[in-house]
């Protein structure tokens, strides 16, 4: 007897989880936003809330080419849409860093309902006093005073991240690409190396060497190479990568590398002969910007 009422017991028990449980993964949006649901238009810490449209959601995240190999960082995440449709559209880890301690409560409810709790996570802090380094992609919805306050934090992440901004430019710091939707346009900038300098770049195995003068303001690239300092043509940097070709008296020589600190990896191509070089920074002026 005693047995049977244990048996009961635990099936009671049971049941009452298993119906906690169920009542949790049947919450809904409109459930989030019983105890706070935010109004467009609302004033914020230094801007205004206004949601994005799932369309340019959508629109920004392709921009970026997310992948799931990518965390994305939203700064200002709101409501938290853009990491969420991050996560459970593109399959990336994502973070929010929002400051209203109630927008951060709701995205992570909104973040639970879309099951999306185990690669979304909603940070309650200040975009500017936080770290968010690590990020792959970053994403804005803020506004042209904001976007150019973060620039140089920005632009002093790795290499290749992609950060992509609703509405907003960053002033003289040109996009790469930009696209747009009947909800709005978005902008997409990759953070480029920092190439400025004197490069000597040697043959790997062979005893040609050149040296190249780089100017740098942003993602554009302009300088000299050789002894005769001929001028560079069709110069292109994008993240990492670094593309260039000069004319002296030896022809044509075409350089494409990937920089790594203050060495490039390069395939040079000299008068139709191609060969690995290694170029080496010798010094390195700041950046304009």
């Amino acid at each position: 007897m005693h047995t049977q009422s244990l048996s009961v017991t635990r099936v009671g028990v049971l049941a009452i989880l298993l119906a906690l449980a169920l009542e949790v993964d049947g919450r809904s949006s409109e459930d989030c936003e019983l105890e706070y649901k935010p109004r467009s238009g609302q004033s914020g810490k230094d801007v205004i809330w206004v949601p994005t449209d799932d369309s340019l959601v959508l629109q920004m995240l392709d921009l970026a080419e997310v992948t799931r190999a990518d965390l994305v960082y939203d700064l200002g995440a709101g409501d938290g849409k853009i990491v969420i449709t991050a996560a459970k559209r593109f399959g990336a880890k994502a973070v929010g860093i929002e400051y209203n301690p109630q927008m951060v409560q709701l995205a992570q409810c909104l973040g639970d309902v879309a099951g999306v709790a185990d690669r979304v996570r909603i940070q309650q802090g200040d975009i500017f006093e936080s770290d968010f380094k690590d990020a792959t992609v970053v994403t804005l919805y803020l506004s042209p005073d904001l976007n150019l306050r973060l620039r140089p934090t920005l632009l002093d992440m790795a290499p290749g991240t992609r950060v992509v901004s609703h509405t907003y430019a960053m002033s003289e710091w040109k996009p790469d690409k930009e696209a747009s939707t009947d909800a709005g346009r978005a902008y997409l900038w990759i953070v480029p190396a920092k190439m400025a300098g004197e490069w000597t770049f040697e043959q790997r195995s062979g005893t040609d060497k050149f040296t190249v003068n780089l100017e740098q303001t942003f993602q554009e690239l302009r300088g000299t190479a050789g002894q005769s300092h001929a001028q560079l043509l069709q110069a292109k940097l994008q993240g990492s990568q670094v593309d260039f070709t000069f004319k002296d008296s030896r022809g044509c020589t075409q350089v494409a590398g990937w920089a790594i600190g203050d060495r490039i990896e390069a395939t040079v191509t000299r008068n139709g002969r191609t060969s690995k070089y290694v170029g080496a920074r010798t010094q390195m002026p700041a950046i304009r910007r």
